[in-house]
């Protein structure tokens, strides 16, 4: 869209051309003007003058109205250029007036519309008609009067020619630069539809993230907490159908022993669904720390080795396997994304292990190198054949959505997942992740 400044140039522009085209006119009323006003003419002379202004005016509009094109027609051109010198050598000898004034528009037609060295040419015989004027006449045949009239007349030709010449090449750079405004105007159009596509591309990669992250945080927590509520209701009504079935009114000994065992029951019930109401309490507070992106909530104010052995010590209560955690290597805050990466494929592969693995022992390990830190997570329970392209195969624990979840979240960090099994050889699960330290706050 253009601008008011570059309107008004356009309408500036546009009456400039007008009052440009109307000039060779005025010259040309103005010398005839000053020719009467300044002679004493008789009423033929008169006559003559007049009808001979009247004629090169109408010249004037033919050249520009019927042959708006001169190149097409370098011909008809070059005779109406011809015709116009000619007027203006006739309408000098009436004045010298016509030669000071009218003589220029024969420097700019000859010089507009004819090419190459046929400008000059025209130039030349314009030269040599307004400069005979100037001077009286011819010049005498002497050879300083020769010489100076040739010297006045090629001094007319470089005048002319310079200015013509800075004229064109001013137009060129003017036209030039309205062609790269016009190109730049063109870029910012195309770059607008670009990044409005980008915008709507930029905007659907952030809905996808957005889906995947909550896929991930989904199955994380919610899936993994509802899991292990399952797991406790499900111990405690094994614990409740094993009280029901130990009650019996026979001899007072073994009265004795089924009530003892029925309160060992009612005990491992009680606990088992306190564990459940606290694992959902849990998953609760989780869903909704992912919904508001925040991050884990082992992770809020608990180093990470001391969350990881915290919460090794926790499964292995819930479900009664040996866990050992073991943290190696000079131990350091980490970038939060880090940590919670390696917190959830902690989750993750205890998780499994608790589905699928029927392990007696579980070793965790979390090693601080140099430049990365590594999670280990073995098992000594029944393996698997790790599909060859994760998440593809839909046995075992990559099905779903866990080992691929593991996958692209220590992905997303450039860390790599490695996962070593074979069936009745047990599991290793091994995430190497970017030792990227924590920003300081203070910083």
């Amino acid at each position: 869209m253009e601008t008011v400044s570059e309107r008004d140039l356009g309408l500036r522009e546009e009456r400039l051309r007008r009052h440009l085209a109307s000039v060779p006119y005025v010259l040309l009323a103005a010398s005839t003007l000053l020719t009467l006003v300044t002679h004493d003419l008789s009423r033929a002379r008169l006559l003559e003058t007049l009808g001979l202004a009247a004629l090169t005016a109408v010249l004037l509009w033919a050249m520009t109205a019927l042959n708006p094109d001169p190149a097409s027609r370098p011909g008809m051109t070059a005779a109406s250029v011809t015709v116009l010198v000619v007027m203006i050598a006739v309408l000098s000898t009436r004045s010298v007036w016509f030669a000071g004034f009218f003589g220029f528009t024969g420097y700019v037609y000859s010089w507009q519309f004819l090419r190459g060295r046929w400008r000059f040419a025209g130039v030349t015989a314009t030269a040599a008609v307004t400069v005979a004027a100037y001077m009286g006449g011819l010049p005498d045949p002497t050879p300083s009067s020769v010489l100076l009239y040739l010297f006045f007349i090629a001094a007319m030709v470089v005048v002319v020619a310079a200015f013509s010449l800075l004229g064109e090449v001013t137009t060129e750079h003017s036209d030039e630069r309205g062609r790269m405004v016009e190109r730049l105007r063109e870029t910012i159009r195309e770059n607008e539809g670009l990044h409005a596509q980008l915008l709507v591309q930029a905007r659907e990669a952030g809905a996808h993230d957005e889906r995947e992250r909550m896929a991930r945080e989904i199955h994380d927590t919610l899936a993994q907490g509802f899991v292990g509520i399952i797991a406790q209701l499900q111990a405690a009504e094994r614990a409740e159908a094993g009280g029901g079935g130990g009650s019996t009114p026979e001899g007072g000994g073994t009265a004795g022993s089924s009530a003892g065992g029925a309160e060992g029951d009612r005990a491992e019930w009680r606990l088992r669904v306190a564990n459940a109401i606290r694992l959902a309490r849990e998953n609760l507070a989780e869903a909704r720390r992912s919904v508001h992106a925040l991050g884990p909530a082992p992770l809020e104010d608990t180093p990470l080795p001391e969350a990881l052995a915290g919460l090794t010590a926790e499964w292995s209560r819930l479900n009664g396997v040996r866990a050992d955690f073991t943290a190696t290597g000079p131990v350091r805050p980490l970038h939060g994304e880090v940590e919670a990466v390696l917190l959830r494929t902690f989750q993750e592969s205890l998780a499994n292990v608790a589905r699928h693995a029927r392990a007696a022992r579980v070793g965790v390990t979390l090693s601080y190198m140099e430049d990365l830190v590594v999670l280990d997570v073995r098992d000594d329970g029944a393996g698997f054949e790790p599909p060859p392209v994760p998440g593809t195969d839909g046995r075992g624990p990559d099905s779903g959505f866990g080992l691929t979840s593991m996958r692209q979240r220590v992905g997303r960090l450039a860390g790599t997942l490695e996962i070593e099994s074979e069936p009745g050889s047990g599991t290793a699960v091994s995430a190497s992740v970017p030792a990227v330290p924590r920003e300081d706050p203070g910083a």
